[in-house]
């Protein structure tokens, strides 16, 4: 008699694409904002917390990035860049903007003993795992920065599509967007490949910059005016809400609870103040304060970007706004903290 049962064999992975499955399915008859990644996101989480370790899809959140990816390039119509471009200096000081929040979190770290190496790129807001790489180079706790940056993910994808949503009045959606398949296997290949490359040579989030990158400048240059069939996008969605899911257990819970809840403080703070800055320079300068403040959040490019297309705010705004944050940290995080060493 066998000691051990078929499901306890199988893979560890085999059932996390089907319970979220069954909690994105329970999140879209209640209306949740995104509930095909916040559903599945919620129930992974829920059965990983009763101890069944299920873990995460092989390759599934670089396919979701993939196709959530391509669906948001192509919303870079000539229109939309020529508002991106009119708009560049505004981007650039939102980005810088979020840059200066994480002063709050290196602030609270710092007063609890926590090292600064650790409350330095714990605090940055993006680029989880280019942050934990520094970490470890630094000599700080590469554990609690992944803890920190994972925790403030959760926070941001659980709680601002709810929050925008449940204050903005509704907007009607736009007209559904021709689906062209011959444009479409030119596009959907020629992404993966450009982030295979992108992976190989190191850069930051391949499989969302790769495929945005070749969506957007395609539909661009050849004013495509195109979208994703309908049922890619969820199908994207619940491949990285699982994944996401894959990263919390009662373990991570209960790992360092003074440090993760004055993560999580640091983290609703940063949020509140993106929220008054974004609103602030929206005002004053004019320009969609709601997008503003979405692309502002300490969060990562596909949740927010995916928040916008949801409530169909300016996705290229909001997607410029995270990639040049993205950037400026992967190259000024280290500068900036030898700086601070020195100093």
């Amino acid at each position: 008699m066998p000691d051990r049962s078929w499901w306890a064999k199988a893979p560890a992975w085999w059932a996390t694409p089907l319970i979220g499955a069954g909690g994105g399915y329970l999140a879209s008859l209640i209306d949740w904002p995104l509930p095909w990644m916040i559903g599945s996101l919620l129930a992974v989480i829920g059965v990983r917390c009763t101890g069944w370790r299920i873990s995460e899809l092989p390759g599934g959140r670089k396919t979701g990035q993939w196709l959530v990816a391509s669906a948001i390039g192509l919303h870079f119509t000539p229109q939309v860049w020529e508002q991106v471009l009119s708009h560049a200096g505004v981007i650039l000081l939102g980005a810088c903007s979020t840059l200066l929040l994480s002063l709050i979190g290196i602030a609270l770290l710092r007063r609890s003993g926590v090292d600064r190496a650790t409350a330095f790129f714990a605090s940055m807001p993006g680029g989880a795992s280019e942050m934990v790489n520094l970490a470890m180079r630094h000599d700080a706790q590469p554990a609690r920065v992944a803890a920190a940056h994972s925790l403030r993910l959760l926070l941001v994808v659980l709680l601002i599509p709810a929050l925008f949503t449940w204050s903005l009045p509704p907007i009607s959606p736009p007209p559904p967007a021709t689906v062209s398949w011959p444009w479409l296997t030119l596009l959907l290949p020629a992404g993966a490949l450009l982030a295979m490359l992108w992976k190989k040579l190191g850069q930051p989030n391949p499989w969302m910059l790769g495929p945005l990158s070749v969506c957007a400048v395609a539909s661009v240059y050849f004013d495509l005016h195109l979208g994703l069939p309908a049922g890619l996008g969820q199908i994207g969605q619940w491949l990285i809400g699982c994944a996401l899911g894959c990263h919390f257990d009662r373990a991570f819970f209960r790992s360092a609870p003074g440090f993760l809840a004055r993560v999580l403080l640091f983290s609703l703070l940063a949020m509140l103040a993106a929220a008054l800055l974004g609103s602030a320079l929206g005002w004053l300068l004019h320009v969609d304060s709601n997008a503003l403040t979405l692309g502002m959040m300490p969060g990562g490019i596909t949740e927010l970007s995916l928040t916008a297309e949801a409530l169909h705010l300016s996705v290229a705004l909001v997607t410029a706004l995270q990639v040049l944050r993205l950037f400026l940290v992967m190259f000024l995080a280290e500068p900036l903290f030898r700086f601070w060493k020195t100093r």
